[in-house]
């Protein structure tokens, strides 16, 4: 009895030990989980980098953020803890306890007890400084430390919110998601604008191909989809693309992301635009949802009123206009264009824009383009006189074009005549075999993600909406 007794007890004595020694062992929190009052009571320990530092005779005051959100947490400590090497910039590992704050516009603060300067910042060198609020003109300059400023950390979160939004709205509308090659040995788009592969260690003669034929870093995983698309009649992908084009505009990068979607046993256009409107609302209304402060950052301070164009952009359906339409509405304008607006032209930028703020400043589908406009896979409508494809583009506020796609011509004879008349017969051979084994009706389109970015921010220039711009002669890091 007495030894059963002896072991209860130093079971006892063992867990509660054990809990003094949890209690006295800082949990360490992100400044998202502290400022939400997580760890409200206890002792932690946040690792951040310091936003301010403000001392005064009875405290010191440090702001602290670690990238979890856009509020920073206000640390408050004895003057004895005022390091020199506590400056702006600096990379920091503090302990002490969570407790409610008295200040209004803090939920929490933390009673600092030990502060440790874990990397150390000249803010004399430092390209950003305290309390500046910086153009991103400015801060693109320094895609290596600009995730440091609260614009391109609002930024960044936003862009992962959104990308989650995406996926989840394709997993639950039943696509699979594949992942399609980045290189390839076809030329999707048929623009010419690619970026060729070579081993820079040449494995035989000179003459020798590494991969037999020329291979490309890819500009659009249409082709792979349609392939599957055969197999799951839902498919999606999500990732990188290439333009190899010399452009320093604000819409074009040579590297940028691409969301695109196959459906098979799809007859009308109507299916593509309602997957294009849906995904577009379901992942705005997810971006504004969970993260309120960092759009409220843009649409306040860098693009300020830009709110009230995006609640427009939600209020109502999106408008459809033929391609016939939009060239009559363009006629009729009193606006001077640069670029011709007579029947068979390609739309120019400038004409989408015009466009879209012809009808409302809602986001516009223009359908049924001239059938010599589109690749070789677009649907041809076979109309007369008007020679047209079943080919759609959704125009958007302040930068146009966001998505392109079509029917994909599902007949074998009108696709081999379109492929003989450009010459490619040979080389999508393989292209024509998905029409003679269980061909179905199907369509697809493509999202660029940063021009989506741009639309729901305001952001006028596409190199502020990616961590790391790729153009014409500049490759940073």
């Amino acid at each position: 009895m007495l030894r059963t007794a002896a072991r209860t007890l130093s079971r006892r004595v063992f867990r509660q030990t054990l809990r003094d020694f949890c209690e006295k062992v800082p949990r360490n929190l992100r400044v998202s989980e502290a400022i939400s009052g997580a760890g409200l009571g206890k002792n932690v320990q946040i690792q951040g980098w310091v936003r301010s530092v403000r001392a005064q005779k009875a405290n010191l005051f440090v702001d602290v953020n670690d990238g979890s959100c856009l509020q920073s947490l206000q640390i408050v400590a004895s003057p004895e803890y005022n390091d020199p090497q506590l400056t702006f910039g600096s990379a920091v590992e503090i302990c002490g306890v969570l407790k409610k704050s008295l200040h209004p516009k803090q939920p929490v603060e933390l009673e600092a007890e030990h502060i440790h300067v874990v990397g150390e910042c000249n803010p004399l060198d430092f390209p950003f400084k305290i309390k500046e609020r910086h153009k991103l003109e400015y801060i693109r300059q320094f895609p290596h430390l600009r995730g440091r400023t609260n614009a391109f950390s609002s930024l960044l979160r936003i862009r992962s919110e959104a990308a989650w939004a995406v996926h989840s709205f394709f997993k639950e509308n039943g696509f699979v998601q594949i992942h399609t090659p980045i290189i390839t040995s076809n030329d999707c788009e048929g623009a010419g604008e690619l970026f060729q592969i070579e081993a820079s260690c040449p494995q035989n003669s000179e003459d020798d191909n590494f991969f037999s034929v020329p291979a490309y870093l890819t500009v659009s995983g249409q082709l792979h989809l349609e392939v599957m698309a055969g197999s799951f009649s839902r498919v999606y992908t999500f990732g990188p693309t290439f333009r190899a084009e010399n452009s320093q505009s604000r819409r074009h990068l040579a590297e940028f992301f691409m969301v695109e979607a196959e459906l098979a046993f799809t007859r009308s256009i109507e299916d593509l635009t309602k997957v294009m409107e849906d995904m577009f609302r379901r992942t705005t209304e997810h971006v504004l949802d969970r993260c309120p402060q960092d759009v409220d950052l843009f649409h306040k301070h860098v693009t300020p009123g830009h709110r009230d164009a995006v609640e427009t952009m939600l209020k109502d359906k999106f408008h459809v206009v033929t391609y016939s339409e939009a060239i009559n509405i363009l006629k009729q304008s009193s606006q001077a264009f640069a670029f011709p607006t007579n029947w068979g032209c390609d739309l120019q930028t400038e004409h989408e824009k015009y466009l879209v703020k012809h009808c409302g400043m809602r986001p516009l589908f223009v359908v049924d383009y001239p059938y010599q406009l589109k690749p070789f896979y677009s649907r041809d409508n076979q109309d007369s006189p008007l020679h047209t494809a079943a080919a759609v583009d959704l125009l958007v506020p302040g930068v146009g074009e966001l998505c392109g796609g079509s029917l994909r011509e599902e007949r074998l004879d009108l696709l081999k005549a379109r492929l003989e008349e450009v010459g490619l017969e040979d080389t999508y051979s393989w292209y024509l075999d998905l029409r003679r084994f269980g061909s179905v009706p199907h369509g697809g389109f493509g999202m660029g993600f940063e021009r989506y970015l741009q639309c729901i921010l305001g952001v006028d220039n596409i190199k502020d909406v990616i961590p790391f711009p790729r153009f014409a002669y500049s490759c940073l890091l």
